[in-house]
C-alpha cells in the first residue's frame, strides 16, 4: 500500500495532466485553488455547453434532488419521459434510450444495428466506419474508431467494423456486403482534427445507404446540441439518419447521453439494453435544462455568429503567422499550425490562462461554451497571437 503520497497519486494514471487543481467554474472561465483564473475553449470537450455552473442546470439539478432522484430504470420517471418526448419533437427520431456517456450511447447504437441486421437482413453485423473516426474507448467503440493509437491496443477487437475513407462515397460502396447492416460516421471528426463530411457526402451517403437498405448512423456525440449552430449537425445536410447517437452538451456537464431511433430502427426487446442509471431523472433534468437554453429564440442563430466570427480571428492570425485552414461548423473549428507544435502551445496557453486542446500534434481545436462572447474571442485571441510571435512561428503580412 503506498503511504505518503499526494492526492494526486490516488487516481489512476491515465493521462498527463498539470498539476493545477480547478475549485470553482463559472461560463467561459475556471478557477485553481490558488485563484488563477483561466479562459476555458475546451469546455470539457465540449461538455459544458452553456459554460461552468450555468444558472438553469444548477437550478434544475437542486429540483430535481430535492423532489426524485431516481425510482431506477425499471419504472417511468415524468422527467425522462418530458425530455425524451422534447428530442423527438425537435428531430426526425421516433424514440430515445437515455445513457450516461457517449461511448455507452454508441454501443447502444452498434447493439442495435446488430439486433437489427439479425431480424431484417439475415444475421448481417458489419459497420461501415471511417479512418479518423471517434466513437468512444468501450471494446466495441474503440473497435468501431479509426484511430490509429487504438490499433494496438487491448487486442482481439471486436470484429465487424471496415473502414472508409471520409467524403469518398466510392470507398464505402466498395465495402459494402451481405454481412452489411449499417454506416455510422461523425459529422465532424473531432478526434482525428476537426475534419468535416461534406453535405454533399452526407446526401451521397444517405441515397447509397437507401439503396442497399442498410441503417444510417450518425454520432452527434460531439456535433449536437447546437454546436454546429443548428440542434443536430445532420440537419445542414437536409438528411433523416436512422440512428443518431447525443453526448456531452445534452447535459451541459452531467453524466448524460442518448440514442435516438427511428421506429423501424427500434428493434430492441425486452432485456436486449439496459443500464442502472439509465433515464435517472436528475441527470434528465439537467437535459430538459440544456435544451430549454438552446432552444430560446436566436440562441442557435448566436452560435452561428460567434462561430463565424471565431473562425474570422482564426483566419486573421492564420494568415498573420503563415499557418493553415481553419476547419469545422459553428463552434467546434481547427486551426491548421502546418507545424508540429500544438502542444507546445497548449502548454504555453496554459500558463498564460488559456486553455486550448491539440486533437493533432499540428493542430488546435476551438470548442468553447456555446454562448461564449465576442469579448471571450477577442481575450482568447490576444494570448495565442502572442503566442505564436513568441514560438517563433510567425511570418508579418503587410
Amino acid at each position: 500500500m503506498l503511504s505518503n503520497t499526494h492526492p494526486y497519486d490516488a487516481l489512476m494514471e491515465i493521462t498527463a495532466r498539470p498539476k493545477t487543481v480547478f475549485v470553482q467554474g463559472k461560463g467561459s472561465w475556471l478557477w485553481d485553488d490558488d485563484g488563477k483564473r483561466y479562459l476555458d475553449f475546451i469546455q470539457g470537450w465540449a461538455v459544458t455547453s452553456l459554460g461552468h455552473a450555468p444558472p438553469a442546470v444548477a437550478q434544475a439539478l437542486a429540483e430535481q434532488a430535492n423532489r426524485l432522484i431516481t425510482p431506477s430504470p425499471a419504472y417511468y420517471n415524468d422527467v425522462a419521459l418530458k425530455l425524451a418526448k422534447a428530442l423527438v419533437d425537435q428531430s426526425c427520431f421516433d424514440q430515445v434510450f437515455f445513457a450516461n456517456s457517449g461511448a455507452e450511447a454508441n454501443e447502444g447504437a452498434i447493439k442495435l444495428a446488430r439486433k437489427y441486421g439479425s431480424l431484417h437482413k439475415g444475421g448481417a453485423f458489419e459497420i461501415i466506419t471511417f479512418e479518423g473516426g471517434f466513437h468512444g474507448r468501450t471494446l466495441a467503440t474503440m473497435s468501431a474508431s479509426g484511430k490509429k493509437a487504438f490499433e494496438p491496443l487491448f487486442e482481439p477487437k471486436v470484429p465487424g467494423f471496415p473502414k472508409a475513407r471520409l467524403n469518398d462515397i466510392g470507398s464505402v460502396e466498395a465495402l459494402i456486403s451481405d454481412k452489411t447492416v449499417a454506416v455510422m460516421l461523425e459529422p465532424i471528426q473531432g478526434e482525428a482534427g476537426v475534419w468535416p463530411a461534406t453535405d454533399a457526402f452526407l446526401k451521397e451517403l444517405r441515397a447509397l445507404t437507401q439503396q442497399y437498405g442498410l441503417l444510417l448512423i450518425v454520432d452527434e456525440i460531439q456535433t449536437g446540441m447546437g454546436r454546429t449552430g443548428k440542434l443536430f449537425a445532420y440537419e445542414h445536410a437536409e438528411i433523416t439518419p436512422d440512428i443518431m447517437t447525443l453526448g456531452k452538451g445534452i447535459g451541459g456537464g452531467v453524466p448524460l447521453a442518448a440514442l435516438l431511433a427511428t421506429e423501424q430502427a427500434s428493434c430492441f426487446e425486452h432485456g436486449d439494453q439496459g443500464g442502472t442509471f439509465n433515464g435517472n431523472p436528475l441527470m434528465c433534468a439537467a437535459g430538459l435544462a440544456v435544451l430549454g437554453e438552446i432552444g430560446k429564440p436566436s440562441f442557435l442563430k448566436s452560435v452561428t455568429d460567434a462561430g463565424l466570427y471565431l473562425e474570422s480571428e482564426l483566419q486573421r492570425i492564420s494568415a498573420r503567422h503563415g499557418l493553415g485552414e481553419v476547419r469545422g461548423r459553428g463552434l467546434l473549428l481547427a486551426l491548421d499550425l502546418k507545424l508540429p507544435i500544438a502542444m507546445s502551445i497548449v502548454a504555453q496557453a496554459f500558463e498564460a490562462g488559456l486553455l486550448l486542446n491539440a486533437p493533432r500534434p499540428d493542430s488546435l481545436r476551438f470548442m468553447p461554451a456555446l454562448n461564449v462572447t465576442r469579448a471571450e474571442i477577442d481575450e482568447m485571441i490576444g494570448p495565442l497571437d502572442a503566442i505564436l510571435t513568441k514560438a517563433g512561428v510567425a511570418r508579418r503580412v503587410a
